[in-house]
């Protein structure tokens, strides 16, 4: 009751910042960002759109890739007419493809850019079932696993950057309180929703299971960065309550009922994006990795969201998902235990 409370009253945490705190608040006292150049997921509406105006703002150079190049150039158009003199860069990239990660990373490598700060923000809850052209549940693939790789194929990119630039990298995953949600054995519930199987898919459970996921990643790298004695940090995040397009596929009078019921505990995208800002720009982050924050202020995860255990077996996990080739079946046998 108290933490609630404290939700809607917008009361400051340690960092001096609450839920009520906005991405332009966040920033207000962060360095010069013109040395900066950001990958940004997800930016072409919503809390994405706001994350990469903020960044903008505040000198960083951007790189937008977007499945939709049309929504991505008027994001960009939209940040210019604020800031004429932003740079920005909008590239393709499918995150349901890992053929097209893929692509992206060899297209991003080519521009010789260095890279600091990768925001992994896009997102999507459909509630039809649908299988990735690689044989993944769509959800996960796009939510997750597309993000798993993007990460793992941009990291040594990013640790050069830091290392010829004394700046450190950060890594920003873009999760939800509603990984708590998720129960049972990650992979084999994974296995069960990509062979298409019908009876077993559950929107929520699906969404929730892809933002586990996310949190077990990020604790995951952490720790194999700081065994490589990396200059890159990896925190995740939980952006709030608030309505974007995320929900475009459940509009209709339930969900604008439920919306309505829970308005008090809305986020405006302003507020929504400031904690991914908070993260990805504060000084007092530095050295920070591996951790969880909520209303821009470091939380605990639960049991199963810091479970080692399980981290190292979705990491062994999805190294088998991304290792087939184009469009190869999944085969869930091959990574239930």
């Amino acid at each position: 009751m108290f933490e609630t409370l404290k939700y809607l009253a917008g009361s400051a945490g340690a960092s001096g910042y609450g839920s009520k705190s906005t991405a332009e608040q966040v920033t207000e006292n962060c360095c010069d960002l013109h040395s900066i150049t950001a990958i940004i997921t997800g930016a072409t509406s919503g809390i994405g759109a706001e994350t990469a105006r903020v960044l903008a703002k505040r000198g960083a150079r951007l790189v937008l890739p977007a499945r939709n190049l049309k929504g991505a150039e008027e994001a960009k158009a939209r940040i210019l007419s604020e800031n004429p003199d932003a740079d920005i860069i909008v590239m393709g990239l499918d995150l349901s493809s890992l053929s097209s990660v893929r692509n992206f990373v060899s297209e991003f490598e080519s521009l010789n850019l260095p890279l600091n700060l990768l925001i992994n923000n896009a997102g999507r809850f459909a509630l039809e079932p649908a299988i990735s052209e690689d044989g993944i549940e769509m959800t996960f693939a796009t939510n997750y696993l597309g993000h798993f790789l993007l990460t793992k194929l941009l990291l040594k990119k990013m640790i050069e950057t830091a290392k010829t630039t004394s700046l450190q990298g950060r890594i920003v995953n873009v999760s939800s309180s509603i990984y708590n949600w998720f129960s049972g054995d990650m992979i084999r519930y994974l296995c069960e929703i990509s062979r298409n199987n019908l009876c077993d898919f559950d929107p929520t459970r699906a969404y929730a299971l892809s933002k586990l996921a996310i949190v077990l990643h990020t604790k995951e790298v952490a720790q194999r960065l700081k065994q490589m004695e990396a200059n890159v940090t990896v925190n995740c995040v939980h952006p709030g309550v608030v309505r974007t397009r995320l929900t475009r596929e459940r509009e209709g009078m339930a969900t604008d009922i439920a919306f309505f019921l829970t308005s008090k505990l809305l986020k405006t995208i302003p507020q929504a994006a400031a904690t991914t800002c908070y993260v990805a720009t504060h000084p007092t982050l530095v050295n920070v990795t591996g951790k969880y924050f909520s209303d821009c202020n470091e939380a605990s995860t639960s049991k199963l969201g810091s479970n080692s255990t399980e981290a190292a077996r979705l990491w062994t996990a999805s190294e088998i998902m991304v290792s087939r080739g184009s469009k190869a079946v999944f085969d869930p046998l091959s990574l239930v235990h």
